[in-house]
């Protein structure tokens, strides 16, 4: 069996109502023809839409098979034994031309009860804004049931919003059952759990092109909200350049933030994960055993978790999120 190696994917691009021309002009992301790209969905193991390898010798092979031949030399074996062949994040840029919907996610309880599925716990990392773009994310003050079913039936559920501007370099956790939704002039890297199941509580009045009113998810999410999940949620990291700095730590993933201007070596033998790079400014190299592999801006590299000892090498000025499950 062939060594691993940093694995690059190709991405996934969906066309939303809300998407732009951003990813697809300035991260490189349509070479499809899409009008609106609003998703790139960089890596994943959602049934129906799984990542592809597209360098190396594994290129055209999808995550799930790499996975049942690699096992934890990929994934690192405690994750491995904890998540199977099921690759446990996804990994999303996201450009918003036009206010996302509001929405809620299950946890793991309530998603495996209805969907057998994971929840969703996920984080933002804001790429770029516009002038006093908009974050929506909980209530401005804890809410009950009544309260906000008497807003949503009223219209005035922007009311109860928390709401937070959003500036690049900032970024945002949304535990699964705090309500959100991404303003408008936004573009964005996402990390979540691999999950897809999305409730859509308010679309703004918005409608398709046919005229017809998007689906709401009204009911589900009643029992998905957590109504205390409340006030201020962005966190802004003061940056000491050339070493890791956390911006996320919880039990579904860890999100360090790396500005380097000089080579950074990076020790993994504690953690026995994968990691995860996604390039947010310039340019980088990894290198490990007198091999490298070449990642730049809007590019999102899987460290297979059997390579341990590496050196980040930036030309010239390099700023990236790595991202892996800490046991």
């Amino acid at each position: 069996m062939s060594d691993l190696y940093p694995l690059k994917f190709e991405p996934i691009l969906k066309e939303k109502i809300w998407g732009g021309q951003t990813l697809a002009g300035k991260y490189g992301k349509n070479d499809k023809g899409l009008k609106n790209v609003g998703e790139s969905w960089e890596i994943s193991a959602v049934s129906g839409d799984l990542s592809v390898v597209s360098n190396g010798f594994l290129a055209g092979n999808n995550i799930e098979e790499i996975i049942e031949v690699y096992m934890g030399d990929l994934t690192g074996d405690t994750v491995y034994d904890r998540f199977g062949n099921e690759f446990p994040l996804l990994i999303k840029l996201i450009e918003a031309k036009d206010d996302l919907s509001v929405q809620v996610h299950p946890d793991n309880v309530l998603a495996n009860e209805r969907h057998q599925a994971y929840g969703k716990t996920e984080m933002w990392h804001i790429l770029e804004s516009e002038k006093d773009a908009k974050i929506y994310t909980g209530f401005s003050a804890p809410v009950t049931r009544e309260q906000y079913v008497n807003a949503l039936n009223n219209n005035t559920i922007q009311d109860i919003l928390n709401v937070e501007t959003a500036e690049r370099g900032d970024s945002f956790f949304t535990p699964a059952g705090r309500i959100h939704a991404i303003g408008a002039g936004i573009v964005l890297a996402e990390i979540q759990q691999t999950s897809d199941i999305t409730y859509r509580i308010y679309d703004w009045g918005r409608t398709d092109g046919e005229g017809k009113p998007r689906e709401l998810h009204t009911e589900l999410a009643l029992d998905a909200i957590d109504f205390s999940a409340s006030g201020k949620s962005k966190i802004k990291k003061e940056l000491t350049g050339n070493k890791a700095g956390n911006i996320v730590s919880c039990e579904f993933f860890d999100v360090n933030i790396i500005k380097f201007s000089k080579p950074v070596e990076r020790d993994y033998n504690l953690i026995d994960s994968f990691v995860i790079y996604i390039c947010t400014e310039g340019k980088f190299s990894i290198r490990w055993d007198n091999r490298s592999e070449e990642v730049t801006k809007g590019e999102t590299v899987l460290l297979p978790a059997m390579i341990r000892d590496i050196v980040l090498q930036p030309d010239p000025g390099a700023a990236l999120l790595e991202i892996y499950i800490k046991n």
